[in-house]
This record gives structure tokens, C-alpha cells and sequence, in this order.
């Protein structure tokens, strides 16, 4: 079986979940720029309809819940369908975040993250993975967050689920390899979105969308497995994620307590 590299657009179509604004967004216009065709897939329709008018015709809009499994299978059935061509760069990115507390803990609000960033995950690997081990090639990036070294404030399920997509991409990596498929898992730190606008807390080391989506997209085109960015606020925390209890607790605790 041939060593994994990373996909290449004569190899196929690039498909980014999660792809009506923010991070997704962005990358779909980042790779079309560098030459991809990208199907675009998100639950809002009329934004992947703009999206795909601002690429002359090389983003393909593919509207799905990811949280629907037959909906996606089948948007990514009609997109290499209708392309004639196959799903070579999967980016799963679909994702969600909700602020929580023990303290106002809504069992509501976790489990639809849960849905969305861990079942919706898994949902997208069972529409692209079979088809690329048979093929012994592609490549398959999962979005995730630095938030997923450790537990962070306020961030109960966030955290969890993305703790969770590093763990399942570290575990697929074992099988992938020896399939012929490369996988990666892409860590951001805080990026200017429609969900950190949300935040009324200091975010430090705050990049630019745009930043984000050239970072993600080298990165993958790089191969390696992680791409962690902004790299020094990546640094501090898989610093942090060494630390024992007995200083982790009252280091976050003081950084992150609010006035």
C-alpha cells in the first residue's frame, strides 16, 4: 500500500462541511483560489447559494444537516454524481459552540453540540471514508479546536466534543495509513467568526478569518498531521496540557476568572 499524501485538485473535489459561514466559508473560497472545486454543505441553503455565486461555478452548493445522515450521503452522491468526479479533500468542519456552567448546565444545549460536532463528524467520515479506502487515496481533515487539550471554562461541551474529534482522528490515522488515506486534525485557536462574536471574554491571539482559512489550507496541502494555529497560542496550551492538576486548576482559574 502507497504511503498517504495529501490530495491535489486534479485528484478530485474538495468538500467542506460547515461550509455557510465563518471558517468553512472562507476555506471554500481559499481552495477554489488555489484551484480546487469545492461542494459546499451546511444546513442554510440561500448563503451556500451567495457562497457559490462569488466562485463562477467552482463551488458546488450541496445543502445537508450533517446530523441527517441519509441528507448527506446523498449530497455528496449527487455532487460526484453530477461532477463525474470523485470526494479527493474532505474538511469536516460542521461545528458548534454554546457557553455553559455547572452552574446553568442545559442538558438541551449539550447534546445538541454533541450531535452536531461528534455525530456530525461521524455522519461525514461514513459518506467519503469507505470510497477513499477503496480507492487507497484521498485525504480527510477534521476540525477541531485547541480547545480539546484540556477542559477550559465555560466550556463544558465544547471542550468534550472537541477532546473527542482529536481522539477520533489520532485513532483513525492507525487504519488510514496502512488504507492509503491521509487524515489530519486541524486545532485554530480563537478566529473572527459569527460564533466568537458571540464571546464577551477576552480572546488572545484573535486571527483574521481570512489568516485562518490560508493557515488550514497550507497546512493540509503541508501533510503533516496536526495544524495548530495561531502557533504560539497553540504552544502555551500543549504546555498547559503537561501540567499537573495541582497547577492547571489555579493557573486557568485566576487567567479566566471574570470580575
Amino acid at each position: 500500500m502507497s504511503r498517504p499524501r495529501p490530495a491535489r485538485p486534479e485528484d478530485g473535489l474538495a468538500w467542506i462541511t460547515g461550509a455557510s459561514s465563518g471558517i468553512g466559508r472562507q476555506l471554500a473560497l481559499e481552495l477554489v483560489a488555489r484551484g480546487w472545486t469545492v461542494v459546499a454543505t451546511a444546513r442554510r441553503e440561500a448563503e451556500l447559494t451567495a457562497l457559490a455565486a462569488e466562485a463562477n461555478g467552482r463551488i458546488i452548493a450541496a445543502p445537508a444537516d450533517v446530523t441527517d445522515p441519509q441528507a448527506v450521503a446523498a449530497a455528496v452522491h449527487e455532487a460526484q454524481t453530477a461532477t463525474a468526479r470523485p470526494i479527493a479533500l474532505a474538511v469536516l468542519n460542521a461545528g458548534t459552540y454554546l457557553h455553559d456552567s455547572a452552574e446553568r448546565f442545559d442538558l438541551d444545549a449539550f447534546t445538541r453540540q454533541v450531535r452536531v460536532n461528534i455525530d456530525g463528524t461521524a455522519t461525514a467520515l461514513a459518506a467519503v471514508m469507505p470510497a477513499m479506502i477503496a480507492r487507497a487515496s484521498g485525504q480527510i481533515a477534521i476540525v477541531s479546536s485547541v480547545a480539546g487539550y484540556r477542559g477550559l471554562p465555560r466550556a463544558i461541551a465544547y471542550s468534550a466534543t472537541k477532546a473527542a474529534l482529536i481522539a477520533m482522528a489520532e485513532s483513525l490515522k492507525f487504519d488510514l495509513d496502512r488504507a492509503g488515506v491521509m487524515v489530519n486534525v486541524v486545532n485554530p485557536g480563537f478566529v473572527k467568526t459569527p460564533l466568537t462574536d458571540r464571546n464577551d471574554f477576552p480572546m488572545p491571539f484573535l486571527m483574521p478569518v481570512e489568516a485562518a482559512a490560508r493557515r488550514i489550507a497550507d497546512g493540509l496541502a503541508r501533510g503533516r498531521f496536526e495544524v495548530a494555529f495561531p502557533r504560539r497560542f497553540a504552544a502555551i496550551l500543549k504546555v498547559m496540557r503537561i501540567l499537573p492538576y495541582a497547577l492547571y486548576f489555579p493557573l486557568v482559574g485566576r487567567t479566566t476568572r471574570r470580575p
